[in-house]
């Protein structure tokens, strides 16, 4: 797999243009705040019909905001780059995953798109994971991956012989745990002593759980079931036609448009859907783009029975 930017400044020019497509993650964050005032009000009244349907919209919002911890990583949601760091260790916290540790298994994924060495996708890359593991791993991470997802990756920083060696960034991830630990701990201190566990469900645990799985569920969709050893024969990518899918996709901040953000990940998201040229199938084994992640839910609901991600499976049958 060719080694790829990761970062903005791989394309500094249109870095310096940045501006995350006009309001796109300011738009959401607003709109998630302006949601959970709307859970906290129906709620408070009894309304729960209402509190449902505003579940899912924060569900959904809280997803496009998983999202923008992504574009954090690769130096691409802020300007600023102090602001995206403090964006990316406040989502962090949230998501209960560190920063700077996602932003080197990530780097990895890149790096190693669909390989053995793509710790990001473990262990559905590995040949020598049996397939109750991999069908269990699934099954794990697509309905519970706000607790499941997280431990891949400090399955990562924990492992012997450590894959993330710097020692400066061993001590961030250390610091960005404890940061964790005693925000939440001050959270869940003042849920109890306030006794308002009925808002703190509303409001965070089941949109998040619902946002977490929807995250995970868009990554099987862009990657898992492809054998392929190129960018398009092992990601799956949305290209919508509709205005209605161009809105979804503006709220997931480009996110869809995978296969060029695989590319050149130092692109910014508002510019993604410039490039779609580059998805064109050019291989036997390349894979066109859908037209919603509707479309292609089904080309993923086939493979999982057998999760798998990579060439590397394609080599071992033949062998």
């Amino acid at each position: 797999m060719t080694n790829i930017a990761t970062t903005a400044e791989g394309v500094p020019e249109l870095h310096k243009k940045h501006d995350v497509s006009c309001v796109a993650f300011q738009t959401l964050v607003f709109s998630l705040a302006l949601t959970e005032v709307a859970l906290w009000s129906v709620v408070w009244s009894g309304w729960l019909w209402l509190a449902l349907l505003l579940v899912l919209v924060a569900a959904h919002l809280m997803h496009g905001l998983l999202i923008g911890f992504h574009e954090a990583s690769h130096g691409l949601l802020r300007k600023s780059r102090r602001l995206n760091e403090f964006d990316g260790v406040i989502l962090g916290v949230f998501s209960f995953l560190p920063f700077s540790l996602y932003r080197v298994v990530h780097q990895m994924h890149h790096m190693h798109l669909a390989t053995e060495r793509d710790t990001e996708l473990w262990p559905l890359v590995l040949t020598t994971a049996p397939r109750w593991a991999r069908r269990l791993a699934a099954l794990l991470e697509l309905s519970v991956g706000l607790f499941y997802s997280p431990l891949i990756f400090l399955r990562v920083f924990l492992r012997r012989p450590p894959l993330v060696r710097s020692r400066k960034v061993r001590r961030r991830i250390w610091a960005e745990l404890a940061l964790a630990v005693g925000v939440w701990t001050v959270i869940l201190t003042a849920i109890a002593f306030f006794g308002v566990w009925k808002y703190f469900l509303w409001m965070y645990l089941v949109p998040g759980l619902i946002a977490a799985n929807l995250q995970s569920w868009r990554k099987y969709i862009e990657h898992v079931g492809l054998t392929g050893n190129t960018v398009n024969s092992s990601t799956r990518s949305i290209v919508p036609k509709s205005w209605l899918g161009h809105l979804f996709a503006y709220t997931l901040l480009h996110e869809p448009y995978h296969g060029v953000h695989h590319q050149n990940a130092g692109l910014p998201h508002r510019v993604l859907p410039q490039f779609t040229s580059v998805l064109t199938p050019k291989r036997p084994d390349d894979v066109a783009p859908f037209m919603s992640y509707r479309q292609a839910l089904p080309d993923l609901i086939r493979s999982l029975a057998n999760p798998r991600v990579g060439a590397q499976w394609c080599d071992l049958t033949r062998n």
